[in-house]
């Protein structure tokens, strides 16, 4: 991959900022027998640049001012919260000194495993790139990792992958074969060679309704006292007074 860079004459904070405003992006070159050189890139092309995964792992052709010079993307970085390339590092490349570099893994075939397409589980990436150390010409931009004999209960170790000739792995702490893909069984998932059916002795009459009851209120019993009503007692006449008025005196 190609890339334009030009010589920066201007270093410093505030020369750097004034070359943001212009749209171009700081950078430093390093390595090999040479001293240090500041360069300068296009904003635009460097951001297209790096999303491409090549960008980041293979061995990039520079071109200073009609002079090229083979290189690797060591750092970047970026704005906070602006889509803005604040600086660049790259790395002098010598074809005789090997190279410490991070390799993407890409991964293929699990569709097609026994764990994934018949036993109900999932391939789970835990490691996505390692560490290798090559010559520059034997930098591969990517390895690729086979998954179709991935069986439920195993896991892929960074020992099982096929490297390309030349190409050593490193690995740091104290774990030397890391697991790289591990299969993970779907929690609920059900096959269909393990589940039985279910007898038919077995299986419960769910045609058989249960028995009406008899009546859906209790019936009032016979002798059962219905609540007695207060009697009313007919109002008590007055007694009739004798009519007779006193007899007269004589």
């Amino acid at each position: 991959m190609k890339i334009f860079a030009y010589e920066r004459t201007k270093q410093g904070t505030g020369a750097s900022r004034r070359l943001r405003i212009t749209g171009r992006t700081p950078g430093i070159l390093y390595g090999g027998s040479k001293e240090p050189q500041a360069i300068e890139l296009d904003h635009n092309t460097l951001w297209h640049a790096l999303k491409k995964e090549s960008f980041h792992s293979s061995i990039l052709d520079m071109d200073i001012n009609g002079t090229e010079c083979p290189a690797l993307l060591r750092d970047v970085q970026m704005h906070p919260y602006k889509p803005l390339v604040l600086h660049v590092d790259f790395q002098r490349v010598d074809a005789t000194t090997k190279l410490h570099m991070k390799v993407p893994l890409h991964f293929s075939g699990d569709e097609n495993s026994p764990a994934i397409k018949a036993e109900g589980c999932i391939a789970n990436h835990v490691i996505s790139e390692i560490n290798v150390v090559c010559l520059p010409a034997d930098l591969p931009e990517f390895i690729s990792v086979d998954l179709s004999g991935l069986k439920k209960g195993s896991s892929l170790h960074l020992a099982d992958i096929a490297l390309p000739k030349g190409v050593t792995t490193v690995t740091h702490g104290s774990d030397k074969n890391p697991v790289v893909v591990s299969v993970v069984a779907v929690a609920g998932a059900e096959v269909a060679d393990t589940v039985a059916s279910p007898a038919a002795s077995d299986t419960p009459d769910t045609s058989a309704k249960p028995a009406a009851k008899a009546a859906a209120k209790p019936a009032a019993k016979s002798d059962a006292k219905s609540p007695a009503k207060p009697a009313t007692k007919p109002a008590a006449k007055p007694a009739a007074k004798s009519a007779a008025k006193p007899a007269a005196k004589k």
